[in-house]
């Protein structure tokens, strides 16, 4: 019986050497960290801000949402604009132990890339934003995902769909004649 020596595995593979896999290693490395990191994932957030923002300040608040996710190592990927929008049930957010109702709001979102160790600190930013009445956090995926808006036609007037005409003739009878009927019956079955 033939034993392999620790140089050689299966008898004609040479083994790598240590400072061949650690290179390996490195190269692996470097490509997961140009691809976003190891940790990273894409992530959406959708917040409400509260309506009693001047309107001309909404893109100051909404640029420094933009920059406290990217002063976490966030990488954008897209966003909108955030929009003033009646909210379906009043919401309550308590700021400075005062207690605020909001029926309306400003709605915004952004897509992002974050190390996921990063987004707990990003969590606990947001709660302490006193222009954030709530906010929702997402896993998500890179491509597109919003649903496209389908042209409806208002203007057009409801068509019926076509039937089957009728004829003046259907409401006169016409007498059977059962002998053709019958020889029709036998010309089909014999051929």
């Amino acid at each position: 019986m033939r034993r392999f020596t620790t140089n050689y595995v299966f008898a004609t593979m040479k083994r790598m050497s240590e400072v061949e896999i650690k290179d390996k290693d490195n190269v692996l490395s470097e490509m997961s960290e140009d691809i976003g990191g190891a940790d990273s994932r894409v992530y959406e957030l959708g917040y409400l801000l509260v309506p009693t923002i001047p309107e001309e300040n909404v893109p100051i608040t909404y640029g420094n949402l933009k920059e406290l996710v990217s002063s976490l190592q966030g990488e954008l990927i897209s966003d909108e604009m955030p929009k003033f929008i009646q909210l379906a049930y009043p919401m309550v957010k308590v700021v400075s132990n005062v207690r605020s109702k909001f029926g309306t709001a400003y709605f915004g979102w952004t897509k992002f890339t974050m190390d996921t160790g990063k987004i707990l600190e990003l969590k606990k930013k947001l709660d302490l934003d006193p222009n954030i009445i709530r906010f929702l956090i997402l896993k998500t995926v890179r491509e597109n995902t919003m649903a496209v808006k389908r042209f409806m036609r208002g203007d057009m007037p409801y068509r019926k769909i076509p039937s089957a005409r009728k004829n003046s003739d259907e409401g006169v009878a016409t007498p059977i004649n059962k002998e053709e009927i019958d020889k029709e019956i036998d010309a089909l079955i014999s051929a």
